[in-house]
């Protein structure tokens, strides 16, 4: 048996799909509508937030020329005076040496300075000298002087026998003329060994006299006179 479709169910059928349509439809518009207000709303808040962050800036900026300190002015080189640690007080009272002006007419050559010689002391004529300029000496020398006496010499016969042998220290001065005076024994060793030296010192021939400053003066000798028996 063929079943048979009723025109107004398909009616029904077709109102319900265009009310689904219809619904569609007006959801995706709503959707849209919805979409398209956040867009203008996010790009409205996005001016509004550049815009405040400029004025931010903008016064960061004001704020940071306004806080920037004037530069300071470099401080002047000060010389400091360097004062001495100890002070001398000058007394007001104290007069105040004057110079006097002389004019060219005025004016005299100052005559030298007038030199006096200090005055040379003369040596005592009979000073004895121990060391002088030039010394003493015998004629031809310390040669000469040691074979004279050991030509002139003579042992005495008694210290011979008593076997009396050394040395004897004889003093004596040569005066100006040369001649020995004042002969002394100074260290002696027996009577008459001591006489014999004197003896041989005085008959010496006379000396070269010692000189001080270019003048002949007298001059104190010492000499050694040895026995040695053989």
């Amino acid at each position: 048996m063929e079943i048979k479709k009723s025109p107004q169910a398909d009616l029904e059928k077709s109102k319900g799909l265009s009310l689904l349509l219809g619904l569609v439809v007006a959801l995706s518009l709503l959707f849209v509508t919805l979409e398209w207000r956040s867009s203008i709303a996010k790009a409205i808040d996005t001016a509004v937030l550049s815009l405040a962050d400029l004025d931010d800036a903008l016064i960061v900026q004001d704020e940071q020329q306004e806080e920037q300190p004037e530069p300071e002015p470099e401080p002047e080189q000060q010389i400091e005076a360097q004062l001495p640690e100890e002070f001398t007080t000058v007394d007001n009272e104290k007069e105040v040496a004057k110079v006097a002006f002389v004019s060219a007419d005025e004016a005299k050559p100052t005559p030298p300075p007038v030199v006096v010689a200090a005055p040379v002391e003369e040596e005592d004529a009979n000073q004895i000298f121990e060391i002088v300029e030039e010394s003493t000496e015998f004629p031809g020398g310390q040669a000469a002087l040691m074979k004279y006496l050991s030509n002139n010499v003579r042992y005495p016969e008694i210290a011979q026998e008593n076997g009396i042998q050394g040395r004897v220290i004889v003093g004596f001065v040569i005066e100006r003329d040369g001649r020995p005076s004042q002969v002394e024994v100074l260290r002696g060793v027996d009577p008459a060994l001591d006489k014999e030296a004197v003896r041989v010192v005085s008959g010496m021939p006379a000396w070269k006299p010692g000189k001080q400053r270019g003048k002949p003066v007298r001059q104190r000798f010492r000499l050694p006179v040895v026995f040695r028996l053989q």
